[in-house]
């Protein structure tokens, strides 16, 4: 610039004109010296003083124009060069991110349904494939196998009472016409071969109820399946108040079950696909809602998805992982991770306005993609964005915004 040759020719300037002044004043009083005119020394002062404060105030003027577009051209320079992106809209597959459990998806106790007794053996383990029928545990059963031998003399016994009562009424019948015995004799000899025949069924029955019971006491599998846990060992003694002994995955099916907020359980439906991983492995495991929970936890806000997921040997009820359910297709803005801020009052952008000064908009955020992070409150698509370094801005910052190394447009006044 040629700022400073300016002042100095102004500078120089007013010394001239000062001098030329000061020449004509001590020449005038010299004047009047000579002639003993009227001027005295004071007013001579007083015109000195008039003329160099004209002078300074010029020279003021002109330094502070010159200082005041020297500041301006500075304060252009200081804006800050930003890039901003526009994101528009876009579809997006949403998913939602949760964890849980596995377990079995029906999940079958086993205990004694007998007497119970002293377990003789055990013929499963966890872990192991059983068929419905299939006996776990046997119980010792010598005092009720000698029941039953009991019980089966008594029916042989009563067998036999039936058919000698049956012999004495056939005989009794053939006397009748004869006249040998009377009528009354003939019916108490039938009512005797009827309580015999009665003795009979009871002592099959009695005998049927023992062995029935005898064989209530091996354990086994209502259904087939997988054995889960297995709680007792030969020797224990057992019996319908012992609890749970077994527990078997019913057909070894499996599930996950997933804990959702309350907003995100609104989204799914069932037979809406999910990948479960496991913890302990990267492999996943994909999976169908098939029963969402019709109650909400009033304490936690929380509901459960139940993913049906088929056997395999990584998947071990109680263990814990992660799903990743797809909730369908979401049209938003996405943004990039470097475009969007957090702090105390929760995640924001900065949106360059028409008149190229930074505004803060907050955001609420959605699905993290590999593509970028989606929006889904605050933002319509046509803002212009500050793309990074947001940190170093604050609103209401002048800014020089940049899209695609070439300087970006203003968005239209109308909107």
């Amino acid at each position: 610039m040629n700022y400073e040759t300016s002042i100095s020719a102004d500078m120089n300037d007013a010394g001239r004109q000062a001098d030329a002044a000061h020449a004509g004043v001590a020449s005038g009083y010299m004047e009047v010296g000579r002639t003993g005119g009227g001027w005295s020394r004071g007013r001579v002062l007083l015109v000195v003083a008039l003329v160099l404060l004209a002078l300074g105030g010029a020279y003021y003027l002109k330094h502070r124009n010159a200082a005041a577009t020297a500041s301006a051209e500075q304060g252009g320079a200081q804006a800050q060069t930003v890039t901003v992106i526009t994101p528009g809209m876009t579809s997006v597959q949403g998913t939602i991110v949760a964890s849980g459990t596995i377990a079995a998806r029906r999940e079958m106790p086993v205990g004694v349904a007998g007497e119970g007794g002293k377990v003789a053996s055990v013929l499963v383990d966890a872990g192991d494939w059983v068929q419905a029928g299939q006996v776990l545990a046997v119980i010792d059963r010598s005092v009720q196998a000698q029941q039953i031998e009991s019980q089966a003399a008594n029916v042989e016994v009563a067998a036999a009472n039936a058919r000698i009562a049956q012999s004495n009424l056939d005989r009794a019948l053939k006397l009748v016409d004869k006249g040998f015995i009377s009528k009354a004799d003939v019916d108490r000899l039938t009512a005797t071969r009827d309580s015999a025949t009665a003795q009979v069924r009871v002592a099959q029955a009695t005998l049927g109820q023992l062995r029935a019971s005898t064989a209530r006491l091996n354990i086994v599998a209502p259904e087939a399946g997988l054995v889960l846990t297995r709680g007792l060992e030969p020797g224990q003694v057992v019996s319908s108040g012992s609890g749970v002994l077994f527990r078997i995955a019913k057909g070894g099916e499996l599930e996950m079950q997933a804990r959702l907020a309350e907003a995100d359980m609104a989204k799914l439906s069932v037979g809406v696909s999910a990948d479960v991983t496991p913890v302990g492995t990267a492999t996943p495991f994909t999976g169908q809602i098939w029963q969402l929970a019709p109650t909400i936890d009033a304490t936690t806000r929380e509901g459960i998805a139940r993913i049906a997921l088929p056997y395999n040997d990584a998947l071990r009820p109680g263990g814990f992982a992660s799903a990743t359910i797809r909730s369908g297709t979401v049209t938003a803005p996405m943004l990039p991770e470097s475009a969007i801020l957090n702090d105390q009052n929760g995640a924001f952008v900065y949106v360059v306005n028409k008149d190229d000064k930074v505004e803060r908009r907050p955001v609420k955020v959605g699905d993290v993609t590999a593509a970028g992070i989606v929006v889904r409150e605050g933002l319509n698509g046509s803002e212009r964005i500050v793309l990074r370094a947001g940190g170093f801005l604050n609103p209401g910052d002048k800014v020089r915004p940049v899209a695609g190394g070439k300087t970006a447009a203003k968005p239209a006044t109308g909107h």
